[in-house]
């Protein structure tokens, strides 16, 4: 008799993973400990995004993790991509947001909707590192709200002219290619909404704004402005009017990529908090002795291994080919709030040493609120999974 898999499904955690996912985070943890965690106070405070970093990255085959290996790739599957991002962010937390925001928003919309001749021409440079990728679907004013695009996409013969403002859009200034949605029937509201990729250089398409940043500092985030940015009908991702769906697919598995950045930054802060609490004396003592430290770390350790069971049983479900709406935004927000109270309480524990940029904790907890806002704020998830449950 076959077993059916179900969203309701809840694995020992061990069966979660294979050898081959327990190798590439070796594989992952090593070179982030040696390559990206020591330049991490210098990203942050040069706001400096690390583009050698990623060069390298493209090297090991990791910008491509699930692309098709006939397209450049490393055809791994989705657990090996969180994992991945988990032990990126935990070195560095600007790092790890660029790397998933080029992975599963710039490569992968173009990997599940382009056609062959999009993908040949894309996907090689940007699983090898030669080229970075964005996606630009929030725009001034419209925020959580996805259907409301103002940005257009008028036909014109076989070419398409583009108008509009996109903002925040993470890896803006460095990528050589941005997927950009816009409307193309605005009559029909959501239902009329395209995907394009526009290449770097296109004329009337340019970075309009960048931003300065609270946290995530070394992940540049920027505005992207179209002034009658005409591209052709060849550069419009899968058929016209079916950007919205892309939209959702690419989103689901952007939540993934949050909560395994989320998840990477809590494990840093708790290694920092755990590690500071067994050397710090205090009375005579560590202050690790002290009862109210303990419950500290008790809280931090246990919430931060449900945010990564949550991670790993949804990214375990969309390798089974399953839709991941409700486990992705659970994971998501979870993953996001348990984040900002690790975060919090490694500072917290570090006392005023924790305040200041000697020690690592409060780029931590800078680095941590935006993964309460990006790919959906928490309030945003939770309206997803409230629709999900059928209320």
């Amino acid at each position: 008799m076959s077993t059916m898999i179900t969203s309701q499904d809840v694995l020992p955690y061990g069966e979660f993973l294979n050898e081959e996912h327990h190798a590439i985070r070796e594989m992952v943890r090593d070179f982030a400990t040696k390559e990206i965690a020591p330049k991490a106070a210098e990203v942050d405070r040069e706001a400096k995004f690390p583009i050698e970093t990623f060069k390298k990255l493209g090297q090991l085959d990791l910008l491509g993790l699930v692309v098709d290996p006939n397209y450049g790739g490393a055809g791994a599957d989705y657990r090996s991509y969180v994992i991945a991002v988990e032990e990126i962010a935990r070195a560095c937390g600007s790092t790890g947001l660029s790397y998933a925001a080029h992975c599963s928003l710039g490569t992968n919309p173009i990997y599940l909707f382009g056609n062959e001749q999009q993908k040949q021409k894309y996907l090689p440079k940007l699983c090898s590192g030669e080229w970075l990728g964005c996606w630009a679907l929030t725009e001034p004013g419209t925020g959580s709200d996805a259907a409301a695009q103002k940005t257009t996409a008028k036909r014109q013969g076989d070419d398409y002219i583009l108008n509009g403002t996109k903002q925040f859009i993470t890896n803006a200034t460095h990528a050589q290619e941005a997927i950009i949605m816009a409307m193309t029937d605005p009559a029909a509201g959501k239902k009329g909404i395209s995907a394009f990729v526009v290449d770097e250089g296109t004329p009337g398409f340019y970075v309009s704004k960048v931003e300065k940043k609270m946290g995530m500092r070394g992940s540049p985030t920027a505005s992207l402005t179209m002034e009658d940015c005409k591209i052709s009908k060849d550069q419009r991702l899968g058929e016209e009017n079916d950007g919205y769906k892309q939209a959702l697919i690419t989103l689901e598995g952007g939540r993934l990529s949050i909560a395994a950045l989320a998840v990477g930054i809590s494990q840093a802060a708790f290694d920092a908090a755990l590690s500071y609490a067994n050397q710090r004396e205090a009375f005579g003592q560590s202050i690790g002795k002290f009862q109210f430290i303990q419950g500290y770390l008790a809280d931090m350790s246990t919430q931060l291994t449900a945010a990564r069971l949550l991670l790993y049983h949804a990214a375990w479900l969309k390798d089974h080919g399953k839709r991941v709406t409700l486990e992705g935004s659970q994971a998501k927000l979870y993953a996001s709030e348990v984040s900002s109270k690790v975060t919090n309480l490694a500072v917290q524990i570090h006392g005023g040493y924790g305040y200041v940029e000697d020690f690592p904790a409060e780029r931590f907890l800078r680095d941590a609120k935006l993964c309460e806002i990006g790919e959906g704020t928490s309030e945003i998830q939770r309206l997803v999974i409230a629709r999900q449950l059928g209320l």
